[in-house]
């Protein structure tokens, strides 16, 4: 069973970093791309990056290019999101995905609220 457990989020103040990770399990993590999104409050669902198999961050939503950083360890199968230079707007639920199998699967997200 395809399971996807985010971890990492939290208050942080205007400026701040954070590290969120995404830990997976139930299928071949090294074979899947894996994205990171967001939904803030009455907005739709973004996509903020993507992971490649190889480990190649790529697809950074604009708002968030030059700030944040996606990276992988297939040992661990395990992505993470490095957040850097955090803006109130970037205040949402972060949440992992994967499509394994024509299925797309989501984690259960973590909150991040930038606030000071």
């Amino acid at each position: 069973q395809v399971q996807l457990v985010e971890s990492g989020g939290g208050l942080v103040q205007p400026g701040g970093s954070l590290r969120l990770s995404c830990a997976a399990s139930g299928f071949t993590f090294r074979w899947y791309h894996i994205d990171w999104y967001r939904q803030a409050p009455g907005k739709e669902r973004e996509r903020v990056a993507l992971a490649t198999t190889e480990g190649v961050g790529t697809a950074y939503a604009d708002s968030v290019k030059g700030r944040f950083t996606i990276s992988r360890d297939n040992f661990k199968n395990t992505v993470y999101l490095q957040m850097n230079s955090l803006k109130p707007e970037d205040t949402a639920v972060y949440f992992c995905r994967v499509d394994v199998d024509r299925f797309t699967y989501w984690g259960q997200g973590t909150q991040v609220t930038v606030s000071s």
